[in-house]
């Protein structure tokens, strides 16, 4: 590279948020090699811990004993728990009346909605939030699933091919059933984001749990999201949620690129950063606009699984056009570091 700089990082706050400002350089990258280093950078593969592959949880033994849950009047058989044609509902005044729909279903192919994406809307890391979306836009993702225009990057693709029979085998009426009822939810603060270094070693049992007995390893430039109670969660609480364990300083990098892109000043010349800012669709406190869905406190591990398969062209939907800029020179790192930023903010 030709550019030669000596930086001291210095944040100014402008109409669009923070830039950061370069107090010097020397050189110049050409074009050429700008396109070459963004090119080394772009991730190469779907990074695996945030496409959870591997096998569901561990069967029990169901032997007909009913398990309660704290503050909840109700009780369920494992067996009851794990079904999908028949949701189990801990805490039915947390919500407004769960539809038939997302309640059971419409065996035996199309599952409960609430089964996977909770009562609550909050969903598991290993698929998606939906709680607080906007209707319109839940009814365009799954349009976009019917069509075939959106689709998983990863090898867990067999979680976005059963959305995709799903959505082929649901009527008009029952997707919009179920678009209202999650829309309607209130987005409550669900992950709890710490920046560390060393995280729980773990392996995957429907999504990431620690193993037993517990032990540590390096976090490196991954996301991992664990449940903040593995057994509650095993029995889907909807009050217990997750934490997710982001590298150090991933949170400050974030926030610099999703309100500025990562644009700087550079000898008096604005410096196109690695992607566009994101409230400028999102919102200033990216909570949405309109039919644009909100992205504050959502799960991190779904980010970076959006942004990565809009970057590979795995979602492509009308809308995911208006992305493709913002994600088209992210580096894993850079998607970390947003997915940790949003995550940390409140809902």
């Amino acid at each position: 590279m030709n550019r030669v700089r000596f930086c001291y990082p210095i944040f100014i706050l402008v109409s669009a948020g923070l830039v950061f400002l370069a107090c010097g350089s020397q050189g110049q990258d050409s074009p050429a090699d700008q396109a070459v280093s963004v090119a080394q950078e772009l991730p190469e593969a779907p990074p695996p811990w945030a496409y959870i592959i591997g096998p569901e949880a561990e069967p029990r033994e169901d032997d007909g004993t009913k398990v309660t849950l704290p503050d909840s009047s109700a009780s369920y058989t494992w067996t009851e728990v794990r079904s999908r044609f028949d949701v189990a509902d801990w805490h039915p005044d947390d919500h407004p009346p769960m539809p038939d729909f997302v309640t059971h279903g419409r065996g035996p192919d199309i599952w409960g909605c609430g089964y996977c994406h909770q009562p609550n809307g909050l969903g598991r890391p290993e698929n998606a939030p939906l709680a607080g979306l906007p209707a319109d836009y839940l009814m365009r993702q799954m349009a976009d699933f019917k069509s075939g225009s959106r689709e998983s990057s990863g090898a867990e693709g067999a979680r976005s091919r059963r959305m995709t029979q799903m959505a082929l085998l649901a009527t008009d009426a029952e997707v919009r059933q179920a678009a209202e009822y999650f829309s309607s939810l209130e987005h409550t603060p669900w992950v709890r984001v710490v920046e560390t270094d060393t995280v729980p070693k773990t392996h995957v049992q429907g999504m990431w749990v620690p193993i037993d007995p517990p032990e540590t390893e390096p976090l490196g430039q991954r996301i991992i999201e664990v449940p903040e109670d593995v057994e509650r969660t095993a029995f889907r609480d909807p009050r217990s949620g997750f934490i997710a364990y982001v590298p150090v300083g991933s949170v400050a990098k974030g926030e610099v690129l999703v309100k500025t892109g990562g644009d700087r000043v550079v000898d008096g010349e604005i410096e196109r950063g690695r992607t566009v800012r994101c409230g400028t669709c999102h919102g200033d406190n990216l909570k949405g606009i309109g039919n644009v869905p909100g992205i504050a406190g959502r799960s991190p591990s779904y980010v970076v699984r959006q942004l990565y398969d809009i970057q590979k062209g795995s979602r492509k939907g009308p809308w995911n056009e208006l992305m493709k800029e913002a994600v088209a020179r992210l580096s894993e790192e850079d998607m970390v570091a947003i997915a940790a930023y949003t995550a940390s903010l409140a809902p």
